[in-house]
């Protein structure tokens, strides 16, 4: 898991390792160093164009620029006030590979509009884009846009990855995101969340050892029946659900049952909300259970009050719209949001979306890695909660469950391809498991 880490983190954790004994040059050679190799593999020996700024990041163009030009690359660099180079202007010439190395993580406001211009009409003739730590006009702790700010095919960081580069939507603004190691030592709360540690299956074990969950459907059987169906792909001994009426469409290794047995011991995890519909029973019988839950869609929205969750060890999947449903308007970034909301509820809180994040209320925080656009397609917040069961059933604490659940969803998505329905994802899990 790649740690994020917050501007102040990360000019705390470049001042611990100056108190260390390396010199900020030190770092900033490295850094361009590193900038500089990604470049020229990602665009190859092609003329290019450094843009640099007054501060570190502008250090680190130059940097980068003296390696390019070592390796034999015609480069060129324009700074803000010509001391850098030539003076940026409207008179400056475009080349075939552009590096924004203009402003990183410290900015605080927008760019003025006639840099902006600047900034695009270059972008705009280069061939290939490369942002340095950061493409410039981007707020790092948020990853809103404090100006215009253009789609860079790759952005080159250092040290630790930044909220911009996994929140929207500064996300869809990175393009491909390269972590180069400095040499700093970057601890915290929060990370990318990364390839999960599943638990090994016991040679003597049985069905119930590998997990059970029990589904409790509703008014809208289809969606009970993928969330199920997932549960069912993702490693579970067993999967049961309780409804009055034979739902179609779900494996035969799903079983059908009429009673709703939530104090079942032998239940690794609860799951309710798809496709519950109007019936608040549900969620209160669900509620009674002592057992580990998933709670999903419309559980979500019957839940009223976050408080309801003290005392469960319950994990919520809101999308935006049930998120504020349930917990109002809340400050800051979407990362501040999802943190509140943990600690308001006491419940992990998979806050959905194209930059999904999970979160703790004891204040670890994953971001998603990049999954394809392709998920957004009716249903597959229905798989993922199933996923999720499951790997709460098969023993993960919720916080590791969670983010195993997101991951995989992402990774199936991957496997699936586009044009994909949410029967096909739900398919796709074996292949990634």
């Amino acid at each position: 898991m790649r740690p994020i880490l917050t501007a102040a983190a990360m000019r705390a954790a470049e001042q611990a390792a100056v108190d260390g004994g390396t010199s900020v040059e030190v770092l900033m050679e490295r850094a361009g160093a590193a900038l500089a190799e990604a470049a020229y593999r990602f665009a190859g020996p092609k003329p290019v164009l450094i843009l640099c700024g007054p501060g570190n990041n502008g250090g680190d163009g130059l940097v980068a620029a003296r390696h390019l030009a070592e390796r034999g690359v015609e480069v060129r660099v324009a700074s803000l006030d010509g001391a850098r180079g030539e003076l940026l202007s409207p008179n400056t010439q475009s080349a075939p590979v552009l590096i924004d190395a203009l402003f990183g993580t410290g900015l605080k406001r927008g760019l003025h509009e006639a840099l902006v211009q600047q900034l695009f009409r270059l972008h705009e003739a280069a061939r290939t884009s490369i942002a340095c730590d950061l493409p410039s006009g981007v707020a790092s702790d948020s990853g809103a846009d404090l100006s215009a700010v253009p789609p860079f095919d790759m952005t080159v960081t250092f040290g630790a990855l930044k909220p911009a580069h996994r929140l929207l939507p500064a996300m869809g603004k990175c393009g491909r995101v390269v972590l180069a190691d400095i040499r700093i030592a970057a601890d915290g709360e929060w990370h990318e969340i990364g390839r999960p540690e599943l638990p090994p299956l016991a040679p003597e074990g049985h069905k119930y050892d590998r997990g059970l969950v029990h589904a409790l459907a509703g008014t809208m059987p289809g969606a009970i029946a993928l969330a199920a169906t997932a549960a069912a792909h993702s490693g579970v001994g067993y999967v049961r659900v309780s409804t009055s009426r034979p739902i179609e469409g779900m494996p035969d290794a799903v079983v059908q049952v009429d009673t709703a047995e939530v104090n079942d011991p032998r239940i690794g995890c609860l799951l309710v909300g798809p496709g519950m519909g109007d019936i608040p029973q549900l969620l209160t019988l669900a509620l009674t259970s002592r057992a580990p839950k998933v709670i999903d869609a419309d559980g979500i929205t019957l839940l009223g009050d976050p408080e309801r969750l003290r005392g469960q060890d319950a994990i919520i999947t809101p999308h935006s719209g049930e998120f504020e449903r349930l917990f109002g308007r809340l400050n800051g970034s979407k990362a501040d949001q999802a943190l509140e909301a943990a600690r308001r509820s006491g419940a992990v809180v998979v806050y959905k979306g194209p930059d999904t994040l999970v979160a703790s209320p004891d204040g670890r925080l994953g971001f998603a890695p990049p999954a394809p656009a392709w998920l957004a397609t009716a249903g597959t917040g229905d798989v993922l909660a199933g996923i999720i069961a499951a790997m709460r059933a098969r023993g993960l604490e919720a916080f590791e469950a969670a983010s195993a659940g997101v991951w995989l969803h992402g990774r199936a998505a991957e496997a699936a391809g586009p044009h994909i329905i949410a029967d096909d994802l739900a398919a796709a899990i074996p292949s990634v498991l």
